[in-house]
């Protein structure tokens, strides 16, 4: 599969051509970050193409697409906690100012990271970990990826 599916995230989701692409959800689509250096990190995408923002969505999109958000927390959450018994917790954030399109970011966050950056959020880390060859998506996140399908799937099955 080529690349090209990065110009175009949602788009490339509805088509079945997203390859970090978990489960779709009520709301959006659970993805898997491209960088792992903090093992877990997901995406979940707008299942709207167009939608920017939360508010361009109408009410009951956006409680769906909160939902969703609240749904992957815990999965990675579940996740990572039963991978790395270093797992403290889970940072949600709806930012928006690089990508224009509505999507939100699930940080798992973990004991052994350097303390500068436990207590701040994680763009605080240096843009090299970002770019790092080491921590690109790759076949040595299928483990992680899976925990997080796998959390999806029980979560779903429960409701």
């Amino acid at each position: 599969m080529s690349e090209d599916w990065r110009g175009d995230r949602v788009g490339a989701a509805l088509r079945g051509e997203n390859p970090t692409v978990l489960r779709r959800l009520d709301g959006g689509f659970a993805v898997i970050g491209d960088v792992q250096f903090l093992p877990g990190y997901c995406v979940l995408l707008t299942e709207v193409p167009g939608a920017e923002r939360l508010s361009d969505l109408p009410r009951p999109a956006r409680l769906a697409f909160l939902s969703a958000m609240d749904q992957l927390g815990e999965a990675v959450e579940r996740a990572c906690r039963s991978l790395d018994p270093g797992f403290r917790r889970v940072n949600l954030e709806i930012l928006g100012n690089k990508d224009p399109f509505l999507h939100a970011h699930v940080w798992p966050r973990y004991a052994w990271e350097p303390e500068e950056h436990v207590t701040v959020p994680v763009w605080s880390y240096p843009r090299d970990r970002w770019a790092d060859p080491r921590h690109r998506l790759g076949a040595r996140h299928d483990r992680v990826r899976e925990a997080v399908g796998s959390a999806l799937d029980r979560a779903s099955a429960m409701n």
